[in-house]
């Protein structure tokens, strides 16, 4: 005879199968979710670093445009021959440092390439090619940033005022001019 609420075994196991099925669709569920997190943090971490190479490319620029002013009295004024010029310009008695620090490219941690007018650093460059997420919105100078397709394109220059350019040392090159777009940047490697 059988009692009553006495499960069968046949019963036992259907049930231990749905719990065990529920489970699996729950840990299925669980990896989707986070793979979703991942690229949700692998794209704000992105624009993080979008945002930090804005603002070092800036320094640069900032620094290499002090530099440029920074001429000795009675010196012609030029641009720096490499990135440590920046850190200490040894033009003066007592050297001025026109940047903190020398910072890393942020979006591949490594070196920046340099964008050159004879001897002399006019700008830097990353040297990713992975796609910016940010394609609008840039303000002066960097209008030209809008819409283009990789880092590299992300110059930051300084261009002085046509009449005050120093002169190039190709006499085919032509200096940077003010309110324009910097030239293409040569493959260079940065070198402190």
């Amino acid at each position: 005879m059988r009692r009553f609420g006495a499960v069968s075994p046949h019963r036992r196991r259907g049930s231990r199968g749905i719990v065990l099925l529920a489970l699996l669709l729950l840990l299925g569920l669980g990896g989707i979710g986070l793979m979703a997190a991942v690229d949700v943090w692998q794209i704000t971490r992105q624009r993080e670093r979008e945002v930090e190479l804005l603002f070092v490319g800036e320094q640069y620029r900032q620094a290499i445009r002090a530099y440029y002013y920074a001429a000795p009295s009675g010196g012609r004024r030029s641009f720096p021959p490499n990135i440590a010029a920046l850190l200490d310009d040894d033009r003066f008695p007592t050297p001025v440092h026109h940047l903190r620090r020398a910072y890393p490219d942020p979006i591949t941690g490594a070196e920046w390439g340099m964008v050159r007018l004879g001897e002399g650093v006019v700008g830097i460059y990353s040297n990713s090619d992975k796609a910016p997420i940010k394609q609008a919105g840039f303000g002066p100078p960097y209008q030209h940033f809008n819409e283009q397709s990789a880092y590299t394109q992300w110059v930051f220059a300084f261009a002085p005022p046509r009449s005050a350019a120093a002169a190039p040392t190709n006499s085919n090159a032509k200096p940077p001019a003010t309110n324009t777009r910097p030239p293409l940047p040569s493959r260079q490697p940065a070198k402190p």
